[in-house]
């Protein structure tokens, strides 16, 4: 099975891709993790590698640290959630975030120039972060075409060094035909996800979408011949669009995705019209087969990221199922509940100027 990091394809069998990457299954530990996020209590996040040093790290409360990136290159929407809702998870329990915007990645990748990805990124994805619940304290950040604020050689050289330790064939074989572009970026990758060990931490978690896999097996392949420690990754599931299971939400598709800055309307608007049903084609067939939930993009929403109460979830989902619950009554739900969260976080998103401005300054 190919994955393409760069691509927008859905992944249909997250099983089979495990399997075949040897990528573990997370579901132990998101018993065990307190008060863990929805991504990580309804298994949105299902895999792992090598997470068992970060939970060490949480019981003895020794030091650890998360590398994230952020890819600026469009709007910020509900899929972009997942990996920070998970960052902020981690910075409350004791974790130093290192927190970098991929302009570079952007400009190789995307074709978008640095001044228009930097732009993006502090409009929104930055402000967005912070709305969200990203704390100042423990937090590095820094653009990549800058580096860090105290720049090492090492950190510098650590992408030359690593081309040094792989040969076109491994390349090929983790990513199939690659441009000089994407090669480029993929080391700086490498570099990126490395350099927290350059500041003394050898416990490092990155959470990422199984469409970054490929980068992950690099990353751990360099890392253990340049002599660092493994880092470890999670791994979660992409969040559908609106279309239904086969798309993944996308900036470059408006109708498929939920955007954060999205008015009370559009929501309304894009989850009648776009959201894709597990209904029956009529109500009086609805009403005695019954619903199914497990396709259905509402229904998705709710349980990845808007119902916290496991009970009332349940509810919702029997009743769908049975056909007691219309389908446009569990779009009501979802319009009502996606809403209620984007008006306080709107209100948030305006507080967090401010903070995107003082970490600007100290960057």
């Amino acid at each position: 099975m190919q994955v393409d990091p760069w691509s927008l394809t859905a992944i249909k069998d997250y099983s089979k891709l495990m399997k075949e990457f040897g990528v573990d299954d997370f579901s132990d530990y998101a018993k065990k993790l307190p008060n863990a996020p929805l991504e990580i209590k309804r298994n949105l996040v299902i895999g792992h590698k090598n997470f068992e040093k970060i939970y060490e790290c949480i019981k003895k409360k020794s030091k650890f640290a998360i590398l994230t990136g952020l890819m600026p290159s469009g709007s910020f929407h509900l899929g972009h959630m997942s990996v920070i809702n998970q960052v902020i998870y981690y910075q409350k329990l004791g974790a130093k975030i290192y927190l970098l915007a991929a302009d570079i990645e952007t400009q190789l990748t995307r074709n978008i120039s640095q001044e228009q990805a930097r732009k993006i990124a502090i409009e929104e994805y930055l402000t967005n972060y912070f709305a969200l619940g990203v704390s100042t304290k423990n937090l590095e950040f820094y653009f990549q075409s800058d580096g860090p604020k105290l720049k090492t050689k090492e950190y510098v050289n650590l992408s030359k060094l690593a081309s040094a330790k792989t040969t076109f064939n491994e390349i090929k074989a983790i990513y199939g035909e690659i441009s000089p572009q994407k090669l480029i970026s993929a080391l700086t990758q490498v570099a990126d996800i490395l350099y927290p060990q350059l500041e003394g931490y050898k416990a490092t978690l990155t959470p990422i979408g199984f469409d970054q896999l490929n980068h992950a097996n690099l990353v751990r392949d360099l890392a253990s011949r340049m002599k660092f420690s493994l880092p470890s990754f999670t791994f979660h599931k992409l969040l559908p669009g609106l279309k239904g299971m086969s798309s993944k939400m996308s900036s470059s598709d408006p109708n498929n995705a939920i955007f954060l800055t999205d008015s009370p309307k559009t929501v309304e608007l894009k989850i009648k019209k776009y959201a894709f049903s597990g209904g029956q084609a009529t109500e009086e067939e609805h009403k005695k087969k019954g619903g199914n939930p497990e396709i259905d993009i509402s229904f998705i929403y709710l349980k990845t990221t808007f119902e916290q109460d496991d009970k009332k979830l349940e509810k919702i989902y029997n009743d769908y199922k049975s056909g007691k619950l219309l389908t446009s009554e569990l779009k009501q739900i979802a319009i009502d509940k996606i809403n209620s969260f984007l008006k306080t976080h709107q209100k948030n998103r305006e507080k967090a100027r401010k903070q995107v401005d003082k970490l600007l300054q100290k960057s």
